[in-house]
């Protein structure tokens, strides 16, 4: 959406990270929303398509959340305070965050003219 002025919402991103490694934890998903609503229903849409997948204790915490903690979120979200929902499956911690947000206004380049050098570009060949 393109607009003139900065624009209230959420930035929301999904991270996992395998607890028993010293690893950092790995991006694997974002997502911009323009309501509390559209935040936690992303995270909702999640939990609800893995939850067959995961061990009891992990679709317990995920139901959870459904039942009782999305409320929580939701009203969070509306007073502008950061949220997370956390699941571990195994080894695996998942981690949803949303947090609020400005987005700025980009410009878009219809109808007008590129500097020279950005048609130097040429893509290299992938191995």
């Amino acid at each position: 959406m393109l607009t003139n002025k900065p624009r209230t919402g959420y930035w929301c991103e999904c991270w996992t990270q395998d607890v028993t490694e010293q690893e950092q934890p790995a991006l694997r998903g974002s997502f911009d929303a323009y309501s509390a609503p559209q935040a936690d229903r992303w995270v909702a849409v999640a939990l609800r398509t893995i939850s067959p997948a995961l061990d009891p204790d992990a679709s317990d915490q995920a139901w959870a959340w459904l039942y009782q903690g999305r409320v929580a979120t939701r009203h969070a979200l509306l007073r502008s305070e950061s949220c997370s929902v956390t699941v571990t499956q195994d080894r695996t911690r998942i981690t949803w965050t949303i947090r609020p947000v400005l987005f700025l206004p980009l410009a878009h380049r219809q109808g007008a003219e590129l500097p020279a050098c950005a048609h130097d570009f040429k893509p290299h060949a992938t191995d």
